[in-house]
């Protein structure tokens, strides 16, 4: 049965996106990878080119923000490599996000399981959102948990919104919700290009007006600050092992001194995810991108990694 994965990308050094990592994450368990590099001002195709695996095709593309605005640019791009995939199941991962190879034998026991169960167009993942360094992790209520990586692939399911979710003609689709993570690091970099970065998306779902009056010039050489990290979990687990280079690598500290207004750190908010993560177990008002079908435990067992 035929793979596909596919992910959209554009000024990765930049900005500072593991996009190698994202992609060879997943690239063992696909036949193919389809990569929309876009019109990027660094080397972010040569990086990719660079992995050197026959699996990975680029499309290039040029981003036209002014027909895509409100952060649609980012559907648009995916949609473009969703197109060139050729198998009966898609995986699809954005550049910040790393699937650990633990998780690799389940997402094929699901794919395998319900291949055949028509009524299942797609697999819901959990997410584990770092911030900062790579030793803290959100479980704040303003903090999405879940998203649909995976899809059965020729049954008209596309990239909608901003890019982060799936329609089928218009409606959200149906899921299994199996035991995967996704390892978001959007929020670990450098405080100089994590800066950088909340421009370059301010600029894709904002007007150049309301991009100006949030980040006048004169702060464009401002870090951008964490600010305390002790309302965070800790993180004791591995990361994967791609991004073992990556982490070895870094060169920056978060000065926790600094006072910030970070949502996640309001004291309304850790009383309602307190709430929500030690007695309800769930989220109140939860927005889900999808529709549930079941949750899929079992899985664990058929790879030998009962929970």
């Amino acid at each position: 049965m035929l793979i596909s994965g596919f992910t959209y990308v554009r000024n990765a050094l930049i900005l500072d996106y593991p996009v190698v990592e994202s992609i060879c994450s997943v690239l063992p368990i696909c036949d193919e990878f389809i990569v929309s590099c876009g019109d990027s001002v660094d080397e972010t195709r040569q990086v990719i080119e660079n992995i050197g695996s026959p699996k990975i095709k680029i499309i290039d593309t040029v981003w036209d923000i002014e027909k895509y605005p409100g952060g649609s640019i980012h559907a648009q791009q995916a949609n473009i490599a969703l197109k060139e995939c050729k198998g009966k199941w898609a995986i699809y991962i954005q550049a910040d996000e790393v699937i650990h190879e633990k998780y690799l034998p389940i997402i094929l026991k699901a794919i395998e399981k319900y291949d055949n169960v028509s009524e299942v167009e797609g697999f819901l993942v959990s997410y584990k959102h770092f911030w900062g360094d790579y030793e803290h992790y959100q479980t704040a209520h303003n903090w999405y948990r879940r998203e649909i990586r995976i899809i059965r692939n020729g049954i008209g399911i596309k990239v909608w919104g901003d890019g982060q979710g799936f329609r089928r003609n218009g409606r959200k689709v149906k899921v299994v919700l199996i035991p995967v993570e996704v390892y978001h690091y959007g929020w670990v970099r450098d405080p100089m290009k994590m800066k950088k970065k909340i421009i370059a998306q301010d600029e894709f779902h904002h007007t150049t007006e309301w991009v100006k009056q949030k980040h006048p010039p004169e702060t464009h050489s401002n870090p951008f600050q964490y600010g305390t990290l002790k309302h965070l979990a800790r993180f004791k687990d591995s990361h994967p092992a791609v991004m073992k280079m990556r982490i070895e690598s870094k060169n920056w500290s978060v000065d926790e001194s600094v006072k910030t207004n970070h949502k996640h750190n309001k004291i309304l908010v850790r009383l309602l995810s307190f709430i929500e993560n030690k007695i309800l177990h769930t989220r109140i008002g939860e927005y889900k991108n999808y529709k549930l079908i079941k949750k899929d435990d079992f899985l664990t067992d058929d790879v030998g990694r009962r929970k």
